[in-house]
């Protein structure tokens, strides 16, 4: 279901940009001690979109409340309660968070680089109400899964250089989260579930990170000094060690080989080599998309973090990958395979992956369609991405967005779309589960 149909679930009261902005001017008077302002006081109530940027709600309350893409960016947030709020996709982009609850929050998705978290309280939190037989149970909430109604959410969430240390995050789920440079000093994350998420050159000195999920996290520099780690699953994480060979080790440059590779391509294999990267540590390549990368082979290759926006790369071989975090916008990736990759939180946007259009000698046509079947894209964004005919058998799509996508006569057979926006996207001829179909 996309967030719009989520949204439309709601009951909650709907407050105005207006209405909001005259609560703001009330709320800064509060601050100031002034006759005649008020605190800001927004308990279940539906702020979904609207524009908190730069204001000061300190101490104020948004309990239960919906803020689905709304934009709390640069704004100051101190004490707050977002006790169960949903903020899935909102942006909080460098605001400050310190001492805010977020017990129970729902923040999947959303952007909080540069933001400052500092003893936040990330704890489980339960909203309670009476069923029929007069007997408490858990609240519901549109669009929050019922298993996690009392968990606080931060899958697939932007954290990266936030400040994060002594946050109570017991038990809460970062999942898929980039949470590269951030500081986690003498924090609580035991029983937290880190699976997937960006570690890189995280610092955790001091916290508690035992019993938590660490499996195929990516851990290269990460901080892990006086930090207590018993009973945590760290099967598959990626750290330094197992990052890749380096680019270095080739021999030639890179310059030299992309010439040979250059000329492979250009004579269909008569002269040159086809340049084979599989394997390769490519996270620190500089300029690596000014390279036309047609048709190269870098099957499990690792361009973690990399910006290849406009990146020419049709008929490459990229199974396997990791390709987690990159900046892909615009990028040729016209029938490349790109099988079981990993390309959770890649930034997609109006990348061209349609097939390639062949013609044979005896004049008929054929399609090298671009394949991402069972590759891992949970909260990829794929904003305006050309994937016809595109093969996503069993890929997980969870959280994406994929707004005014593409997708006719794609194959979507067992693709997970769970939470996926699919708002104006294209669905014409494509194979997929009937529930997920508009």
């Amino acid at each position: 279901m996309s967030p719009s149909a989520q949204e439309a679930t709601s009951n909650l009261e709907k407050v105005t940009q207006r209405e909001l902005d005259d609560i703001i001017k009330k709320h800064a008077t509060f601050l100031k001690g002034i006759r005649g302002g008020a605190r800001a006081i927004l308990k279940f109530k539906d702020l979904s979109h609207l524009d908190f940027r730069g204001c000061n709600l300190s101490q104020g309350d948004f309990t239960g409340s919906l803020l689905n893409s709304a934009n709390l960016s640069h704004g100051v947030f101190k004490g707050v309660s977002f006790f169960a709020c949903d903020l899935r996709n909102a942006n909080l982009e460098k605001a400050d968070f310190s001492r805010a609850d977020f017990r129970g929050a729902y923040v999947a998705g959303a952007n909080l680089t540069g933001a400052d978290l500092k003893s936040a309280d990330m704890r489980e939190g339960r909203l309670m109400e009476r069923d029929e037989k007069g007997q408490m149970v858990d609240m519901e909430r549109p669009g929050v899964p019922p298993d996690k109604t009392h968990k606080t959410i931060f899958t697939g969430a932007k954290l990266s250089e936030t400040n994060l240390s002594g946050a109570r995050a017991s038990s809460a789920d970062f999942s898929d989260a980039d949470l590269s440079g951030v500081i986690v000093k003498d924090a609580d994350f035991s029983g937290a579930n880190l699976e997937g998420a960006n570690l890189t050159n995280a610092d955790f000195t001091g916290s508690d990170l035992s019993n938590s999920n660490l499996r195929s996290s990516i851990m290269s520099g990460t901080v892990l000094q006086q930090v207590e780690t018993g009973g945590s699953n760290m099967r598959e994480a990626i750290t330094d060690d197992a990052m890749g060979t380096k680019i270095e080790e080739l021999g030639k440059s890179l310059a030299e080989l992309l010439e040979e590779h250059t000329s492979w391509v250009a004579t269909a294999g008569s002269t040159g080599r086809r340049l084979d990267l599989s394997g390769f540590d490519l996270r620190t390549v500089p300029n690596i998309r000014n390279y036309s990368l047609t048709a190269v082979k870098a099957i499990g290759a690792n361009f973690l973090r990399q910006n290849l926006d406009s990146i020419e790369m049709q008929s490459a071989l990229l199974d396997r990958a990791d390709l987690r975090d990159t900046m892909m916008r615009r990028a040729d990736l016209r029938g490349t395979t790109l099988k079981n990759a990993m390309i959770a939180r890649c930034d997609m946007s109006e990348a061209n992956l349609s097939p390639l259009h062949f013609t044979n000698e005896d004049g008929t046509k054929w399609l090298q369609r671009t394949n991402l079947s069972g590759s891992n894209m949970r909260y990829a964004v794929l904003r305006g991405t050309n994937l016809t005919d595109a093969i996503l058998m069993g890929v997980d799509l969870s959280y994406a967005v994929l707004i005014d996508c593409d997708l006719r006569r794609a194959d979507l057979t067992g693709a997970i779309l769970d939470g996926t926006d699919l708002s104006g996207a294209l669905t014409t001829g494509a194979i997929m589960d009937a529930r997920y179909r508009k």
